[in-house]
């Protein structure tokens, strides 16, 4: 029996980064109390929450419909920079959650290092992605530049909470 059709659809970009979300759901509470809810929208402008959040949906979407091939040089390159990139990013909240003393968890390169290591993975993302399900053209600069939007929304926010 041939697999039903919706199967393609469930292989695409958005699935790298599931060990993501499932890392920042069980490990946000152990971060420093800043992280809390509460403080997290406090006093943060109106136009970093909307614009984090509406950039966030857009890149978040858009992995939904790039599927995942790694076929391509420039694929396989991407790939391995999600992984650098994602290994990155845990290591970053280790270090917070397990030295929270240390000068780099209070110092600023470190404290804002959760918002800023996103680059990575998401240009290796950009990278692996070369299409769309829908026939619309893939250009891999309009992907990396949303991104980086993002984290430039993402890291004023993380930057407004902290200092």
């Amino acid at each position: 029996m041939k697999s039903p059709y919706v199967f393609k659809y469930l292989f695409n970009c958005f699935l790298l980064t599931i060990p993501i979300l499932i890392w920042n759901i069980l490990l946000t509470d152990q971060l420093p109390k800043t992280t809390k809810p509460e403080i997290v929208l406090q006093n943060i402008s109106p136009f970093v929450i909307y614009g984090e959040n509406i950039v966030r949906v857009i890149v978040f979407a858009m992995m939904v419909f790039m599927p995942i091939q790694i076929s391509k040089t420039i694929q396989k390159q991407g790939l391995q920079l999600f992984i650098f990139g994602t290994i990155l990013y845990f290591a970053s909240w280790l270090v917070l959650i397990y030295y929270p003393d240390s000068l780099w968890s209070k110092s600023a390169l470190g404290v804002l290092s959760p918002a800023y290591t996103p680059v990575l993975w998401l240009i290796g993302i950009g990278l692996i992605g070369d299409s769309f399900y829908f026939n619309w053209s893939y250009k891999r600069w309009v992907f990396i530049s949303l991104s980086i939007i993002f984290l430039i929304f993402h890291n004023i926010h993380t930057y407004q909470i902290y200092f």
